[in-house]
C-alpha cells in the first residue's frame, strides 16, 4: 500500500475526528446463545481508538434479532445493525460481509467475524493496530485462536495456528498458507476492500478471498498469539453444518466451488501466484480426502507433501482409524471430540 494512500486516510480522519478508527463487521444467523460473548468481547476492547460494530443478522429465528436490538438501545453510537426479515444466504448471497457490511464501514481499519466467535483478549485490536504502525506497508494482520469444543473444553490449538512464531508474510506465502486462519482474527486496511472482485462474491466462503485480495495488495503480518476463540462443531457453526446431512456431497460441492474460485483468482491476478495456487488446490483436495477418510487418496504418493504438513497427532489418529476402525469408533464415542 502506497504512502500517499496512508496520508490520504490520515487527512480524512483529521477532518472528521468522530470517525471510528476500526469498523468491526459481524455476521450472524441463529447465534443467540453465543452472540453476547461476541459483542461483549468487542465492546471490552481497550485502546486509544473509536470503533463501530456493523452487525448483519440474516433473519435469525432464535431471538438473536431481539438481543441485537437490546445492544443497539444500550450502545446506539457503536452498534449499527442490519436486521433482515428474509434470509439472504438462501437467496444465493453467500458472502454477506462484503455485500452488506464492508460498503458501510467508515473506519481506517476493518475487522471481520462471525457471531459465534469472540475476542478473548481486551487488547486484541490494539495489538494488531500496533503491528500496522510498526510496518506501514502492511495491509492485513491476523493471529491464532483458541479452539472451543461443544463440551466447553479447549481442543487442539494447531487447528487455528498456521505458523509458529510471529512473522511478515509475502503475498505468495499468504496464498499458499498452511493450516487454519481464524476469521475473527482478520484486520485489514479498509481501502484495499473498497472494490471487491468477482471471485470474492463467487467463493463459497468469505475468508479466503479476503486473504487473496490482501496478497495482491501488499504485505501481511501473522501475530502468534491466541487473541480470539473459534467455536468448533457448535450448533449453528459452519463446521457443524458441513458435517451434518449429506456430508460427502457437501464436501465434494465445497471442494469444486473452492477450486473454481482459486482458478478465478489465478486469472484475475494474471498468473502472479500460479505455483502457489496450484499447491493450494492440491492441499484443498487432500484435506477434503482427509475429511472424507478416503485413505487410498490420503496415502497416495502424490500427497506426501501435504500429509507431512499434518500434525503428529492428526497423523497418529488417521493411522489408528485406518488400521483399527472399530476400536477407533468406540473410543471416539467414549471420548467425543477429544479423539481424532
Amino acid at each position: 500500500m502506497g504512502k500517499e494512500k496512508i496520508f490520504s486516510e490520515a487527512r480524512r480522519r483529521a477532518e472528521d475526528p468522530e470517525l471510528p478508527l476500526i469498523s468491526v463487521c459481524v455476521v450472524t444467523y441463529n447465534h443467540r446463545p453465543y452472540l453476547s460473548d461476541c459483542l461483549d468481547g468487542i465492546l471490552k476492547q481497550e485502546g486509544d481508538f473509536r470503533l463501530e460494530i456493523l452487525i448483519h443478522d440474516d433473519a435469525s429465528e432464535d431471538g438473536a434479532r431481539e438481543l441485537i436490538e437490546d445492544y443497539e438501545r444500550r450502545f446506539p453510537e457503536i452498534i449499527k445493525p442490519i436486521l433482515q426479515t428474509e434470509n439472504q444466504y438462501s437467496k444465493g448471497k453467500t458472502n454477506i460481509t462484503g455485500i452488506f457490511n464492508i460498503p458501510r464501514a467508515r473506519g481506517e481499519f476493518l475487522a471481520v467475524m462471525d457471531g459465534d466467535d469472540y475476542y478473548c483478549d481486551t487488547r486484541k485490536l490494539e495489538k494488531q493496530i500496533r503491528c500496522f504502525q510498526r510496518e506501514r506497508e502492511l495491509v492485513f494482520c491476523f493471529h491464532s485462536a483458541k479452539v472451543l469444543l461443544p463440551d466447553g473444553s479447549f481442543g487442539n490449538s494447531a487447528l487455528m495456528r498456521p505458523y509458529r512464531g510471529s512473522r511478515i508474510l509475502s503475498g505468495a506465502e499468504l496464498v499458499d498458507r498452511r493450516g487454519g486462519a481464524p476469521f475473527a482474527s482478520f484486520l485489514f486496511r479498509r481501502e484495499i476492500l473498497e472494490t471487491l472482485p468477482d471471485y470474492y462474491f463467487d467463493c463459497p466462503v468469505g475468508d479466503r478471498p479476503l486473504e487473496w485480495i490482501a496478497a495482491s495488495c501488499g504485505k501481511s503480518f501473522y501475530l502468534d498469539e491466541p487473541l480470539s476463540v473459534y467455536r468448533f462443531q457448535h450448533s449453528g457453526s459452519w463446521t457443524r453444518e458441513q458435517g451434518e446431512g449429506e456430508r460427502e456431497k457437501k464436501q465434494r460441492r465445497y471442494r469444486e466451488a473452492m477450486e473454481k474460485s482459486f482458478l478465478e483468482f489465478d486469472r484475475e491476478s494474471g498468473g502472479r501466484f500460479h505455483p502457489e495456487i496450484e499447491r493450494a488446490i492440491g492441499r484443498l483436495r487432500f484435506l477434503s480426502d482427509v475429511n472424507l477418510r478416503d485413505f487410498p487418496e490420503i496415502y497416495r504418493r502424490g500427497n506426501r507433501e501435504f500429509y507431512r504438513e499434518l500434525s503428529l497427532r492428526d497423523r497418529f489418529f488417521l493411522q489408528f482409524e485406518r488400521r483399527l476402525p472399530g476400536l477407533y469408533r468406540a473410543m471416539q464415542k467414549r471420548f467425543g471430540q477429544g479423539i481424532g
